[in-house]
This record gives C-alpha cells, structure tokens and sequence, in this order.
C-alpha cells in the first residue's frame, strides 16, 4: 500500500484524525512532513504497515498520539511519555512562559516543580536557565522514572528528582519558586470521560479538584525564600478561588493569566516578608 492510500484509512481530509495520521506515518518512516509529502507514492513495507495499522487501532479507541508514538513535544523539548505521565498540553507551556517572562528570579534561583510527571516544566525550566537549581518531585516512583530519562535525554545537569507526596519528603531548604501543575478536575467532571486511558491519580483531586491546589496554597510560607513565588496551573473555572486561598494564607501579588484559549489557567503569588 502507497503512502497516500494508508492515509486515508484514518479520518477525513482536514481532519484532526488524517493529521494524527499524517504524523504517525512519519513517526514510523521517520520522515518529516516535507519528505513525507514528496513521497506518498512510496510503498509501505509489511512490517510497516502492520505497525501502522495496529497504532490507528489504538487511536480509534481513544488512546492519545503520544502514548502510541512514545512522545510528546512541549516547548522546546521532545518529552517520552509513558502511561505512567500525563500527556503534556500546550496551556501548559503558558505556566513556563509566564515564569520566564514575568518573574524577577535570582539569576541561580532555587526551584522546585511539585508533580512533574513527565518533567515538562521542571526539564523546559531548566534547559532555559541552566544556572537555575531544579528539584522535580513526583509521588509515583515509575512517574519520576520518566522524568530522569527525559532530563538524561537532553543532558540536563541542573535537576534533581525526589519522590514525594508535595513537600511531605523535601529536605528542609528553601526555594525561590514553586511551581505545579496538579490533580485540578473534580471526581464528577465529565470532561474525565475523554481522559481515561491517561492516570487518574494525576488528574483529579478531592473537594471538587481543589485538594492538592490548596494544600500547595497552604505549605507554600513554609519553603519559600523572601519574595519567592508560587505559580500554579489550575481548572478554567478555579481562579478566583485560588486567589482567594492565596490571598487568604498571606501572600501578594495574586494574580492570573489565560492560557492560549483565552481561559484562566495559572495563578501566580509572592511571598513578601
């Protein structure tokens, strides 16, 4: 079978599904999607098209791209993923941007990223600013696994990993900046339906997704430096309530910025002494 008929065993011309399919072929002949176009009258091989055919059936049962090719890009890293990861999302790169945009940090600053999963914020941050000192937490060893591989992947010398439930294990020091993208959806959500091939443990926290966002709230006095920050990823419709936690444990400068839908994402504020 040609390269242009294996495409359209999947999805409708323009599809988000034919581009799923589009990327997975080049994944699989390792082509780009220049070199890929300029060959669709190329041949498969058998033992291609059977890794093809059995990867759209792992898609048509709504299991997510990345977890069938392994990987996931986030900001300017290639990140593996596992089933033991969430799969990183582009709001999230709203959370690296914001730090790296609109915080004044120390120019060694302390960080400590609080359920990294895959790493994506902890390894983006740190291959931004390598004389940054990272620490990436996570609560599921396996998790923290992927983690070390992806920062051995790209050569990050500036992270450290710890497994640990939010700050039950972290040595006593302080940092500069704490940052999460926690468990944030609610038991009850709908939305968790489209998300169950991916860990629910990483993705929904008690008291109507507010659990961990407001034990991080909470600790955060505790393990920042003078005028260190707490940035936190949360639900679209969280912000003023994690404001209002914020505000309430005694920190400043609360503040939110949308993510690329124009939804509220990630809080952000300042422990001043």
């Amino acid at each position: 079978m040609k390269i242009a008929q294996a495409l359209n065993l999947y999805g409708e011309v323009d599809s988000y599904e034919r581009q799923e399919a589009v990327w997975l072929l080049e994944h699989i002949l390792k082509l780009n999607a220049f070199e890929l176009k300029m060959r669709l009258d190329k041949f498969l091989t058998e033992s291609q098209m059977q890794e093809y055919q059995a990867a759209l059936k792992r898609l048509s049962e709504g299991e997510p791209l990345a977890y069938v090719i392994g990987s996931q890009p986030f900001w300017t890293l290639d990140l593996k993923v596992t089933k033991d990861t969430l799969v990183p999302r582009p709001d999230t790169e709203i959370v690296v941007e914001t730090i790296l945009n609109d915080l004044v940090l120390p120019d060694h600053a302390s960080v400590i990223d609080l359920g990294t999963g895959s790493g994506a914020i902890a390894l983006s941050l740190a291959k931004e600013k390598p004389d940054w000192s990272v620490l990436a937490t996570d609560i599921y060893m396996p998790t923290l696994e992927v983690a070390k591989e992806n920062a051995y992947k790209h050569a990050l010398k500036n992270v450290t990993f710890l497994c640990s439930e939010w700050y039950t294990s972290i040595p006593k020091q302080k940092f500069d900046l704490i940052v999460s993208n926690p468990p944030y959806i609610a038991e009850s959500d709908s939305h968790l339906l489209a998300l169950e091939t991916e860990p629910y443990r990483a993705l929904v926290s008690a008291n109507n997704g507010l659990a961990d966002l407001i034990e991080l709230i909470h600790g955060a006095k505790s393990w920042l430096n003078p005028n260190g920050w707490i940035v936190l990823e949360h639900g679209y419709d969280q912000a003023a309530i994690v404001q209002t936690y914020c505000k309430n444990a005694k920190l400043s400068h609360v503040h939110t910025v949308k993510d690329y839908g124009g939804n509220d994402r990630v809080t952000l504020a300042q422990y001043l002494v």
